[in-house]
Protein backbone atom coordinates (compact mmCIF):
# COMPACT_ATOMS: atom_id res chain seq x y z
CA UNK A 1 0.00 0.00 0.00
CA UNK A 2 1.33 3.43 -0.93
CA UNK A 3 1.81 6.29 1.52
CA UNK A 4 -0.98 8.28 -0.17
CA UNK A 5 -3.39 5.38 0.29
CA UNK A 6 -2.42 5.15 3.96
CA UNK A 7 -2.98 8.88 4.37
CA UNK A 8 -6.41 8.56 2.76
CA UNK A 9 -7.33 5.76 5.18
CA UNK A 10 -6.06 7.79 8.13
CA UNK A 11 -7.97 10.88 7.04
CA UNK A 12 -11.22 8.91 6.76
CA UNK A 13 -10.73 7.31 10.17
CA UNK A 14 -9.80 10.43 12.11
CA UNK A 15 -12.35 12.69 10.44
CA UNK A 16 -15.00 10.01 11.04
CA UNK A 17 -14.11 10.05 14.75
CA UNK A 18 -14.70 13.80 14.85
CA UNK A 19 -18.04 13.38 13.09
CA UNK A 20 -19.13 10.78 15.61
CA UNK A 21 -18.02 13.00 18.49
CA UNK A 22 -20.15 15.82 17.08
CA UNK A 23 -23.04 13.33 16.93
CA UNK A 24 -22.47 12.51 20.60
CA UNK A 25 -22.68 16.20 21.52
CA UNK A 26 -26.01 16.34 19.67
CA UNK A 27 -27.16 13.10 21.43
CA UNK A 28 -28.02 11.29 18.19
CA UNK A 29 -28.79 7.58 17.86
CA UNK A 30 -26.39 5.04 16.37
CA UNK A 31 -27.67 5.68 12.84
CA UNK A 32 -27.04 9.39 13.33
CA UNK A 33 -23.52 8.57 14.51
CA UNK A 34 -22.86 6.50 11.40
CA UNK A 35 -24.24 9.23 9.12
CA UNK A 36 -22.14 11.96 10.71
CA UNK A 37 -19.02 9.79 10.72
CA UNK A 38 -19.42 8.84 7.05
CA UNK A 39 -20.28 12.38 5.98
CA UNK A 40 -17.22 13.81 7.74
CA UNK A 41 -14.81 11.03 6.90
CA UNK A 42 -15.73 10.66 3.24
CA UNK A 43 -17.02 14.12 2.30
CA UNK A 44 -13.70 15.74 1.39
CA UNK A 45 -12.37 12.75 -0.53
CA UNK A 46 -15.65 12.35 -2.42
CA UNK A 47 -15.60 16.00 -3.50
CA UNK A 48 -11.97 15.62 -4.60
CA UNK A 49 -12.68 12.48 -6.61
CA UNK A 50 -15.72 13.95 -8.34
CA UNK A 51 -13.82 17.10 -9.29
CA UNK A 52 -10.93 15.02 -10.64
CA UNK A 53 -13.35 12.80 -12.61
CA UNK A 54 -12.57 9.72 -10.50
CA UNK A 55 -15.00 7.21 -9.03
CA UNK A 56 -15.31 8.09 -5.32
CA UNK A 57 -12.83 5.97 -3.41
CA UNK A 58 -15.43 4.46 -1.05
CA UNK A 59 -17.32 3.04 -4.05
CA UNK A 60 -14.15 1.49 -5.45
CA UNK A 61 -13.12 0.24 -2.01
CA UNK A 62 -16.11 -0.07 0.36
CA UNK A 63 -13.69 -0.66 3.23
CA UNK A 64 -13.50 3.14 3.55
CA UNK A 65 -17.20 3.22 4.38
CA UNK A 66 -16.73 0.35 6.83
CA UNK A 67 -13.95 2.29 8.58
CA UNK A 68 -16.25 5.29 9.03
CA UNK A 69 -19.03 3.09 10.45
CA UNK A 70 -16.60 1.34 12.79
CA UNK A 71 -15.45 4.73 14.07
CA UNK A 72 -19.09 5.65 14.72
CA UNK A 73 -19.69 2.50 16.77
CA UNK A 74 -16.48 3.02 18.74
CA UNK A 75 -17.37 6.59 19.68
CA UNK A 76 -21.00 5.66 20.45
CA UNK A 77 -19.77 3.45 23.30
CA UNK A 78 -16.78 5.51 24.47
CA UNK A 79 -17.64 9.20 23.99
CA UNK A 80 -18.63 9.58 27.65
CA UNK A 81 -15.03 8.91 28.67
CA UNK A 82 -13.76 12.18 27.19
CA UNK A 83 -13.38 14.98 29.69
CA UNK A 84 -14.00 17.51 26.92
CA UNK A 85 -15.42 16.15 23.69
CA UNK A 86 -15.12 19.55 22.01
CA UNK A 87 -11.39 19.67 22.81
CA UNK A 88 -11.00 16.15 21.43
CA UNK A 89 -12.81 17.21 18.24
CA UNK A 90 -10.45 20.16 17.75
CA UNK A 91 -7.25 18.13 18.13
CA UNK A 92 -8.43 15.10 16.15
CA UNK A 93 -9.59 17.50 13.45
CA UNK A 94 -6.11 19.06 13.35
CA UNK A 95 -4.53 15.66 12.74
CA UNK A 96 -7.15 14.74 10.14
CA UNK A 97 -6.66 18.05 8.35
CA UNK A 98 -2.93 17.38 7.95
CA UNK A 99 -3.28 13.89 6.50
CA UNK A 100 -6.29 14.75 4.33
CA UNK A 101 -4.60 17.75 2.70
CA UNK A 102 -1.53 15.63 1.95
CA UNK A 103 -3.68 12.87 0.46
CA UNK A 104 -5.73 15.25 -1.68
CA UNK A 105 -2.82 17.31 -2.95
CA UNK A 106 -0.68 14.20 -3.45
CA UNK A 107 -3.30 12.42 -5.53
CA UNK A 108 -3.81 15.48 -7.72
CA UNK A 109 -0.04 15.81 -8.13
CA UNK A 110 0.27 12.15 -9.13
CA UNK A 111 -2.35 12.83 -11.81
CA UNK A 112 -0.06 15.56 -13.20
CA UNK A 113 -2.56 18.30 -12.44
CA UNK A 114 -1.37 21.95 -12.58
CA UNK A 115 -0.11 23.50 -9.35
CA UNK A 116 -3.29 25.52 -8.79
CA UNK A 117 -5.44 22.36 -9.05
CA UNK A 118 -3.13 20.47 -6.69
CA UNK A 119 -3.55 23.31 -4.19
CA UNK A 120 -7.33 23.42 -4.53
CA UNK A 121 -7.62 19.63 -4.19
CA UNK A 122 -5.56 19.70 -1.03
CA UNK A 123 -7.78 22.39 0.47
CA UNK A 124 -11.01 20.70 -0.67
CA UNK A 125 -10.02 17.28 0.68
CA UNK A 126 -8.96 18.73 4.01
CA UNK A 127 -11.81 21.16 4.60
CA UNK A 128 -14.97 19.88 2.91
CA UNK A 129 -15.78 16.99 5.26
CA UNK A 130 -15.48 19.09 8.40
CA UNK A 131 -17.48 21.87 6.79
CA UNK A 132 -20.31 19.44 5.95
CA UNK A 133 -20.20 18.03 9.51
CA UNK A 134 -20.52 21.43 11.15
CA UNK A 135 -23.24 22.68 8.81
CA UNK A 136 -25.38 19.56 9.35
CA UNK A 137 -24.83 19.83 13.12
CA UNK A 138 -25.90 23.50 13.00
CA UNK A 139 -22.56 24.68 14.41
CA UNK A 140 -20.32 27.49 13.20
CA UNK A 141 -17.88 25.70 10.86
CA UNK A 142 -14.31 25.54 12.12
CA UNK A 143 -13.18 26.84 8.74
CA UNK A 144 -14.99 30.11 9.51
CA UNK A 145 -13.99 30.58 13.14
CA UNK A 146 -12.93 34.18 13.61
CA UNK A 147 -9.25 34.59 12.79
CA UNK A 148 -8.40 30.92 13.41
CA UNK A 149 -5.92 29.26 11.08
CA UNK A 150 -7.70 26.50 9.18
CA UNK A 151 -8.00 26.97 5.43
CA UNK A 152 -4.70 28.83 5.72
CA UNK A 153 -3.13 25.65 7.11
CA UNK A 154 -4.45 23.62 4.18
CA UNK A 155 -3.14 26.20 1.73
CA UNK A 156 0.30 26.26 3.37
CA UNK A 157 0.46 22.47 3.43
CA UNK A 158 -0.45 22.17 -0.24
CA UNK A 159 2.21 24.73 -1.13
CA UNK A 160 4.74 22.86 1.00
CA UNK A 161 4.00 19.70 -1.00
CA UNK A 162 4.47 21.54 -4.29
CA UNK A 163 7.65 23.19 -3.05
CA UNK A 164 9.14 19.90 -1.89
CA UNK A 165 8.43 18.29 -5.25
CA UNK A 166 9.93 21.32 -7.03
CA UNK A 167 13.13 20.75 -5.04
CA UNK A 168 13.37 17.29 -6.57
CA UNK A 169 12.40 15.26 -3.51
CA UNK A 170 10.14 12.23 -3.69
CA UNK A 171 6.36 12.29 -3.48
CA UNK A 172 6.52 10.57 -0.09
CA UNK A 173 8.81 13.29 1.29
CA UNK A 174 6.45 15.91 -0.11
CA UNK A 175 3.46 14.26 1.57
CA UNK A 176 5.26 14.16 4.93
CA UNK A 177 6.22 17.83 4.57
CA UNK A 178 2.59 18.66 3.82
CA UNK A 179 1.33 16.81 6.91
CA UNK A 180 3.87 18.51 9.16
CA UNK A 181 3.19 22.02 7.86
CA UNK A 182 -0.60 21.68 7.86
CA UNK A 183 -0.99 19.97 11.23
CA UNK A 184 1.78 22.09 12.78
CA UNK A 185 0.12 25.37 11.85
CA UNK A 186 -3.27 24.13 13.02
CA UNK A 187 -1.78 22.95 16.32
CA UNK A 188 -0.12 26.33 16.76
CA UNK A 189 -3.46 28.03 16.26
CA UNK A 190 -5.05 25.82 18.92
CA UNK A 191 -2.24 25.78 21.47
CA UNK A 192 -0.60 29.16 21.01
CA UNK A 193 -3.48 31.26 19.76
CA UNK A 194 -2.05 32.03 16.32
CA UNK A 195 -4.62 34.08 14.47
CA UNK A 196 -5.15 35.99 11.25
CA UNK A 197 -6.21 39.64 11.49
CA UNK A 198 -9.97 40.00 11.13
CA UNK A 199 -12.02 42.74 9.54
CA UNK A 200 -13.34 45.37 11.93
CA UNK A 201 -15.91 47.83 10.72
CA UNK A 202 -15.26 51.52 11.08
CA UNK A 203 -17.69 54.42 10.80
CA UNK A 204 -17.76 56.01 7.34
CA UNK A 205 -15.90 59.23 6.81
CA UNK A 206 -18.12 62.28 7.04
Amino acid sequence: MTLLALLDFAAVLVFALTGALVASRAQLDIVGFAFMAALTGLGGGTLRDLLLDRTPIWIVQPVYLMIACAAAVLVFFTAHRFESRYRAILWLDAVALGVAVAAGAGIASDMAQPAIIVTVMGIATGCAGGLMRDVVANELPLVLKQGELYVTCALAGSLALLGTIALGLSGNAAAVACVLVTAGLRAGSLALGWRLPVYKSRPPRS
